[in-house]
């Protein structure tokens, strides 16, 4: 059987050839290159701390990690006294996630990581890690944000793993090569691009016959989306990306946004563990409701 293959373009620079094998013997370049490896494991020796809670989290204040810190605060402001929980800051940058402690939650070296040190039924605590595996633990610990009947409660799943199986194109593959490459490649950017704005439409297009991801009941799928795309809706991701991809034409997308960005457990679960942006939006580890009127970086003084 012959191999088909895409005729090459024409007028398009040389592209790499890659070798017969791949070989680690330098870095990449780029933002986080000093913290990217073809290997796991743990790199140094770090006990992770524990809290007063029995839920503790190790986390950073992006897409994925605030998707858990949104269903605490919405589980919180519920009345689910028991979600009540410790945030710890893991910066990624300075390679956090890689210490043993770290590992030990999370063997993939991914924030968000969470240990349940009291959970539903007793026994030894339970390590949650993946974002998504989190707010399912959640919603099943607490019976909250993911419906009983079978219609919902599968078509919030549908929507949560859809997020799980596009936003990779949306950081990893548009965000990287707009924003984080050490050069930029037209080819990759374009590639990108068209899947990104492809995913807004499948949005904007369910979104104007549904109030909320799996119909008029505000879930888990809501609060595993609304990070990562209500975020690049409202123009606050990836430099100015959100003209470049004009974002602005997708306005159920964009309705939708604002409406959850409304919710007061939202803008509490986006400012935990944020080490960006306005101070006052700075929560850097979280231990006690007070602390969003206490300890943001503007009231500690520092930036």
């Amino acid at each position: 059987m012959t191999d088909t293959k895409f005729p090459p373009e024409k007028n398009l620079p040389a592209g790499y050839v890659p070798p017969k094998v791949w070989k680690w013997e330098s870095e990449s370049g780029g933002a986080f290159a000093s913290i990217n490896r073809p290997i796991a494991g743990p790199t140094h020796e770090k006990v992770l701390p524990v809290g007063k809670h029995p839920l503790q989290l190790y986390s950073l204040g992006t897409p994925n990690g605030v998707k858990v810190t949104i269903m605490l605060e919405e589980l919180l402001a519920a009345g689910h006294k028991d979600a009540e929980y410790d945030a710890w800051l893991i910066t990624i940058g300075k390679g956090d996630q890689f210490g043993s402690g770290f590992v030990e939650v999370n063997p993939n070296s991914k924030i968000p990581a969470m240990m349940d040190r009291a959970p539903k039924g007793g026994g030894e605590p339970v390590r949650v890690f993946e974002s998504a595996s989190i707010l399912v633990y959640l919603a099943e610990k607490f019976g909250a944000f993911l419906p009983s009947d079978l219609r919902l409660r599968t078509e919030t799943f549908n929507w949560l793993f859809w997020q799980m199986g596009s936003t990779p194109f949306l950081g990893g593959g548009f965000g990287h090569f707009y924003s984080y490459a050490p050069m930029k490649i037209e080819y990759a950017i374009n590639r990108y691009a068209m899947e990104v704005k492809r995913q807004m439409d499948v949005l904007d297009r369910h979104l104007a016959d549904h109030e909320f991801m799996a119909g008029s009941e505000y879930t888990i799928a809501d609060m595993a989306i609304w990070p990562w795309y209500g975020r690049l809706a409202a123009k606050d991701a990836y430099d100015d990306a959100g003209d470049f991809l004009s974002v602005d034409e997708y306005r159920n997308v964009q309705r939708w946004r604002r409406q959850i960005g409304e919710r007061p457990a939202v803008k509490r679960g986006s400012m935990v563990n944020r080490t960006s942006g306005d101070p006052s939006t700075q929560l850097h580890e979280r231990h006690d409701a007070s602390d969003f009127e206490t300890k943001t970086q503007d009231k500690i003084g520092k930036g």
